[in-house]
């Protein structure tokens, strides 16, 4: 299956790598990746990671490299029985976004696995640990990619500057590379809308002020939610207020819900610097009150004073290890 170029075809179907010596990113998975293709027969695998970070891609190349018969679907297009009737003379099947199927859809690829009927290459962005079935995880190898760095998306916006036949200056590739989040694809929309102005307001300085707003990403229910507040309170742990005041910035504008963070804040309060400071409780408690009085977005300005406190304030979890020691002493005993 090979893909015709047009005009009209987005710029990430253009510069798609059609080799994996091509393949930009995901270094720490490359002997996998290069073991993957020598083999004989590929497995069926399973690509976790974020938006943008080549899973897709990845998924193509590897089937392509088989010379066998291939499809490629996405998960929420199609239904169990459509999908059965278009796998006749598939080999292989790439499946986008797998996290959509429902658990009893799920199983539907337990038999034709377990047969080596067909070859499974799917994709999620969701922690396959919650979102697949055990009894499907079991028959994948799971391959967790990353975020693109900003060399990585660097390497792309170079390609993709020769394929739009424009020039940019390389301080201005950095500063599309820091703005697209590890996404491969929002780079890609930003050079596109870049290739478009004139020439003079591609200058860094300009090109700041006129590129389109890029959200920044969270997943509350995901890995990066936990992470993200995990990353806040290490930082106040190891009294770093500019890390911690990062941290809860990331949160914030990745749309967290503000209970969760000053939940958070107030247990970090208790358990890590304790008697050495008591007001912090209260000062946690009390950001708590003024978040849920005074509402968003004016709420980060007593979540901020609160972390940048916290990490400043001396630290303590002697009542906390205490307690735990107790514990642990009334259940064995």
């Amino acid at each position: 299956m090979k893909l015709e170029l047009t005009d009209n075809q987005p710029l990430a179907d253009r510069i798609r790598p059609t080799t994996l010596d091509q393949f930009v990113g995901q270094n720490h998975l490359r002997e996998r990746i290069e073991a993957f293709d020598r083999s004989k027969r590929l497995p069926s695998l399973l690509l976790f990671g974020p938006p943008g970070c080549g899973k897709s891609t990845l998924a193509m190349l590897l089937a392509q490299s088989t010379g066998r018969h291939y499809m490629r679907v996405s998960a929420p297009e199609a239904g169990i029985a459509a999908l059965r009737k278009k796998l006749a003379g598939m080999d292989i099947l790439i499946l986008d976004e797998l996290h959509r199927f429902s658990k009893a859809q799920q199983d539907f690829f337990l038999p034709i696995l377990e047969s080596g009927e067909i070859t499974l290459l799917a994709t999620t962005t969701e922690n396959p640990s919650f979102s697949i079935t055990k009894q499907l995880l079991s028959r994948l190898h799971v391959l967790r990619l990353r975020s693109l760095t900003k060399l990585d998306l660097a390497d792309i916006a170079k390609r993709a500057t020769e394929e739009l036949e424009f020039e940019l200056e390389e301080e201005s590739i950095n500063l599309i590379s820091s703005m697209s989040g590890g996404d491969g694809r929002t780079l890609l929309n930003l050079i596109e809308y870049a290739s478009q102005l004139p020439k003079d307001k591609r200058e860094p300085e300009k090109l700041r002020t006129i590129l389109p707003e890029t959200i920044v990403r969270g997943d509350r229910d995901g890995d990066s939610h936990y992470e993200l507040a995990s990353a806040m309170i290490k930082s106040i742990r190891g009294s770093d207020p500019d890390a911690a005041l990062y941290y809860l910035g990331c949160l914030l504008e990745s749309g967290e819900d503000p209970k969760f963070i000053t939940r958070r804040l107030i247990i970090s309060a208790g358990e890590d610097i304790g008697l050495a400071d008591p007001y912090a409780l209260t000062m946690a408690v009390s950001c708590q009150q003024a978040v849920e009085f005074i509402g968003m977005p004016e709420g980060f300005i007593p979540l901020s004073e609160t972390a940048v406190y916290l990490a400043l304030a001396p630290k303590s979890n002697t009542t906390y290890a205490a307690y735990h020691t107790i514990k642990q002493e009334i259940r064995q005993n």
